[in-house]
């Protein structure tokens, strides 16, 4: 190709597109040398990176009910059978935070002269929608975002199921995040061993990091403020009790998750501000030591970040070693480099003329680095995107054998009018294929159906690639090359 020619395909508005778009994709990738070796921008998850994985079943049931009580003395006595909280979801229609039995719910509602209609385990979308939110806190504290959580909803709208895969963090960091409600609760002593709730955590207003308490000294806890109306029912309850006339005999606990984190006399300096006035400043020690501050830190987050508002049992959990992801990477470049050198073999025994096979391979190839450079800032990559990546490719190459044989025409190149003829048609035929793929993977990339969902994102963007930049790109590029 003379150099005349190849300033003209330059030029050309749909290879110029291709160019910048590529180099753009390159720029996102930025591959650098690194202490560890080759680096870039692009985000792994835990299968190739290491990690872990949590399936958390949601302790709850969304009821259907019919009963000739006053809706709401039926919420209210329901509550206090149940000792849970009950949400009115609609008229007839309730959400159930406590884990229990469709047939322990038949017997209590029997009792109460109502009908089960519907019994579903599992919570609303309100609720689930709340749950990924405060999930997607407590994640965020640990300063990753490698981090992806997924409501896993049925057709009948109610979310049973959510799963978190955490890249970097150990399966008993992730338990010890994720894998528990998060339920914080002040309770002040009695009478001899008894205790009474005072305020739960949804009264704190702000919280500090982990300190030494007091400083220089081995013992971590975490300080928080309560909120004027947290502060208040601290004190009327401190008082109710006689904690401020005898603190010494009244012990102040602090319970995370059924876990006793603190627990001591009341001091007397706070004993005596309470008679006064609130005291919003309270502080919970953790312990001394690695293992207090480890505490402490966990304490923090789930302080900072509040308490899921059911509870939740570990369905299924996994985790995969940096080694082992590692590993993963390097057969996924294999894998890649195997696929497209049995596409060149495919195409170089089917036209038998490098001219043509060299654009096609090297079309196909960049393809891959410019979804790479497109998914660089929002999407992990994972076995099913790296799967997705070599689909792409055969799916690319089937396209580009298409517009090339509807070009040639036995085995010649057409005149300049009928050229332009059958590449629109190509491209129409294209275009087509395209838009049974794209409605294929549409529903699949819209649900959370965890790594499904990678795979549908990266064959919706090949396909949308393919046919606005990469197949015309091809067109013209194939035009200058069988022209001569």
């Amino acid at each position: 190709m003379d150099k005349e020619t190849l300033i003209g395909m330059v030029r050309d508005y749909r290879v110029a597109l291709y160019l910048v778009l590529l180099v753009i994709s390159i720029i996102l990738i930025y591959p650098h040398p690194g202490p560890d070796g080759l680096e870039t921008n692009l985000q792994f998850g835990l299968d190739l990176s290491g990690g872990s994985w949590i399936q958390l079943e949601f302790q709850s049931a969304v009821v259907t009910f019919k009963t000739g009580m006053p809706i709401d003395q039926f919420v209210s006595d329901l509550k206090t059978k149940l000792d849970a909280e009950v949400t009115l979801v609609e008229n007839n229609r309730i959400e159930i935070r406590k884990g229990v039995s469709e047939e322990e719910l038949r017997e209590i509602f029997s009792g109460m002269e109502t009908e089960l209609v519907a019994y579903n385990p599992g919570v609303t979308k309100e609720t689930a929608d709340d749950i990924k939110r405060i999930l997607e806190n407590k994640i965020n504290s640990l300063g990753t975002r490698d981090a992806k959580t997924y409501v896993i909803t049925g057709l009948n709208g109610i979310s049973r199921y959510v799963r978190i895969e955490m890249a970097g963090v150990s399966m008993s960091q992730a338990q010890e995040i994720v894998g528990k409600q998060g339920k914080f609760e002040i309770r002040i002593q009695t009478t001899g061993n008894e205790t009474e709730h005072v305020v739960f955590g949804d009264v704190i207003k702000s919280v500090a990091t982990p300190a030494q308490n007091p400083p220089n000294s081995d013992n971590w806890g975490v300080s928080f403020v309560l909120t004027d109306e947290g502060a208040e029912e601290f004190r009327q309850a401190a008082i109710r009790h006689g904690a401020v006339r005898d603190p010494d005999n009244h012990f102040l606990a602090m319970i995370l998750d059924g876990k006793t984190v603190y627990s001591a006399p009341l001091s007397p300096d706070l004993a005596g501000t309470l008679q006064a006035r609130p005291s919003p400043n309270l502080i919970a020690s953790t312990g001394v030591g690695v293992s207090g501050k480890e505490d402490a830190k966990l304490l923090e987050i789930h302080l900072r970040n509040g308490a899921l508002p059911v509870e939740v049992k570990i369905a299924g959990s996994g985790s995969v070693s940096a080694e082992l992801g590692d590993q993963f990477k390097m057969w996924c470049v294999i894998a890649g480099i195997f696929a497209l050198l049995a596409v060149a073999a495919s195409v170089l025994y089917r036209y038998h003329e490098p001219a043509i096979v060299l654009p096609m391979i090297m079309i196909n190839a960049s393809e891959v680095i410019i979804l790479l450079g497109i998914t660089a800032p929002f999407l992990q990559l994972d076995l099913a995107t790296i799967a997705g990546l070599i689909a792409v490719l055969g799916t690319g190459i089937d396209q580009l054998v298409i517009l090339t044989d509807e070009i040639l025409h036995e085995g010649k190149v057409p005149s300049p009018n009928i050229y332009l003829k059958r590449l629109k048609r190509a491209l129409g035929i294209i275009v087509a294929s395209a838009a049974t793929v794209f409605i294929a993977m549409l529903p699949l990339a819209l649900m959370d159906l965890s790594t499904l969902r990678g795979f549908a994102i990266i064959t919706i963007l090949g396909v949308l690639v393919g046919v606005i930049v990469t197949r015309p790109a091809y067109g013209r590029i194939i035009m200058a090359i069988l022209s001569k």
